[in-house]
C-alpha cells in the first residue's frame, strides 16, 4: 500500500528537466519529458550518488552529471556498460495534481 504525498502539477516541473521533493525515503528528482510523461526516481546516480536531478535529460533516460552515466527513468538501470540502479517510486496524476508514492520499489504509473 502506497502513501501518496502531493508534490504540485506538472508545470511545476521544467519540460526536460526535473525537481526534487524532500520524502521520508530520502531526496526524490521528480523529472519531466519533452512529452509531459513523469517519473520519479531516488536522487542518486548508483556510480557515486551524484544528483540525477541536476542531470540532463533524454528521452526517457537522464544522464549524470558528475560523470555522464546513463540512467533510465523508468526502471532506474543504468545503460550498459554501466551497471547499477537507483530506485524508482509510482506516480499518479489526479484532477491535474501530480501525487507521489511512497512504497519503493513498487511499479510506476506514469501520470
Amino acid at each position: 500500500m502506497n502513501d501518496w504525498i502531493d508534490i504540485g502539477t506538472l508545470a511545476d516541473i521544467p519540460r526536460l528537466g526535473a525537481r526534487t521533493v524532500d520524502t521520508p525515503l530520502g531526496e526524490v528528482a521528480v523529472f519531466r519529458t519533452n512529452e509531459d510523461e513523469v517519473f520519479a526516481l531516488i536522487n542518486k546516480c548508483p556510480h557515486k550518488n551524484g544528483p540525477l536531478s541536476e542531470g540532463i535529460v533524454m528521452g526517457r533516460k537522464v544522464a549524470c552529471p558528475l560523470h555522464n552515466w546513463v540512467i533510465d527513468l523508468n526502471s532506474g538501470q543504468a545503460q550498459a556498460p554501466d551497471e547499477g540502479c537507483t530506485t524508482p517510486l509510482p506516480l499518479k496524476q489526479e484532477a491535474g495534481r501530480l501525487y507521489l508514492g511512497l512504497a519503493a520499489g513498487k511499479k510506476v504509473a506514469h501520470a
